[in-house]
Parts: C-alpha cells; structure tokens; sequence
C-alpha cells in the first residue's frame, strides 16, 4: 500500500496531495515511543486510571478526596504544562487494590460540578498503544496508526 499513489487519480502522483498523508508519513519515520523508557510512567497499569476532562482548577487535593471514597491510593498525579504549571486537564490516579480501582472506573464521578472521564491506563495496557501528543489517542484521526476509534462514554458510530 502506497498512501500518495492511492490517493492519486491516475497512480502516478509522487508528492502528497493533502497534509493528513505527509502527517502520516512523517510518523513511521520518528522513533516509535517506548513507555518503559518514559521515567514519569510509575506504578501498575492494571491499578491505575487516567482521569480526564477535569476543570482546570483542579488541584491534587480534591482528587485525592475524590477518589479515596473507593480505596487507598498509591499515586496521584495531575500532568502540567512545563512552562505554565497550568493542569492539562487531566490526571493519573494509581490505587493500592486493583479492585479498588474497578470500582471507581464503574462509578460516574464528578469534580466541582463537571463529569469526569474515568478509564484505565492504555498506555502499557494496549498493544502499540501512541500517546495523544505523538498523533494516537482514541480521538478519531486515521493517521494516528489507531485500531479503534471512540471510547466507553462516547463509542463509534458508523456515519
């Protein structure tokens, strides 16, 4: 399979003819992201959750108190811009009990007015998984290498 001859009209094209194939090309050429080898990525991914669309005035506290209703936590760690410190709107929560974290996956959880997106790791969870900011994530884009596309509260639709 050639992307730039199929999307070409008569197969002879030689230049990329939109920017979701160059994006696409570009990313088989960069090192391929490894998560043994990310320092920040600790604990067991079968005990920890990641926790998203949390409003961005968020602090460690509240989700502390949020989420040891269901077990002691091990981890905890909202993620940060570098320059700003500003959350990204969005955390890692690692339980001491794998059951413990089960139960607040079921659970529909809410921090200062907003639902959460609660789910479990899929970084060392699944398979070739690619983190959002090198062009995976379940947030839809082809180009990405992804084998599914959707989620749990907002699964594929067919168009």
């Amino acid at each position: 399979y050639e992307p730039i001859k199929a999307g070409s009209i008569d197969g002879t094209d030689v230049v990329p003819h939109d920017h979701a194939i160059s994006r696409a090309e570009v990313s088989k050429t960069l090192r391929k992201y490894d998560s043994e080898r990310d320092a920040k990525v600790l604990g067991d991914p079968e005990r920890t959750l990641f926790v998203g669309r949390l409003p961005f005035s968020c602090q460690e506290a509240n989700l502390h108190q949020i989420f040891s209703r269901y077990g002691r936590l091990a981890r905890l760690r909202i993620i940060r811009d570098v320059v700003t410190g500003q959350s990204k709107g969005y955390a890692f929560v690692e339980f001491e009990h794998e059951r413990d974290a089960r139960e607040a996956w079921r659970d529909r959880i809410e921090c200062e007015g907003r639902l959460l997106l609660v789910e479990f790791e899929r970084e060392r969870m699944m398979s070739g998984w690619i983190p959002r900011r090198l062009g995976g994530g379940l947030g839809g884009k082809k180009e990405s290498g992804q084998l599914r596309f959707g989620g749990r509260d907002r699964p594929f639709k067919k168009p």
